[in-house]
């Protein structure tokens, strides 16, 4: 044997280099079929863009309070919805109990986003 552990044929246990049984192991799934379960709790950041400029530092030293600073979007435009910073979906804001919320007009296809993650 070449050290590795070799299926039985017909059987999905494994045998060892000295013809043991091994019940305890199993075939690794293929990565396409890995249950999703193990991933459902992990905290993840969704946040909400407007939009961006790009500014000078020599302006961005002289903003304080007051100072206006115009947009690459423009008023009404969707915003962008982002999990740790991908684009998942558009969305426009909604006042819900006195707090903000995001009301999601279009929703990026599964595909789409695992394309944008690789």
């Amino acid at each position: 044997m070449n050290g590795e552990e070799e299926p039985i044929e017909g059987d999905d246990e494994f045998q060892d280099d000295y013809g043991q049984v091994d019940t305890k192991k199993s075939p690794e799934p293929p990565a396409d079929e890995l249950n999703i379960n193990v991933i459902l709790d992990v905290p993840v950041t969704l946040s909400m863009e407007i939009g961006q400029t790009q500014i000078a530092i020599r302006n961005l030293l002289q903003l304080n309070q007051g100072s206006i600073v115009e947009l690459d979007r423009f008023a009404g435009e969707p915003l962008d919805v982002l999990v740790n910073g991908t684009l998942i979906a558009h969305g426009e804001v909604v006042v819900i109990n006195d707090r903000f919320g995001i009301r999601l007009t279009d929703v990026i296809s599964v595909s789409e986003r695992v394309k944008r993650l690789g």
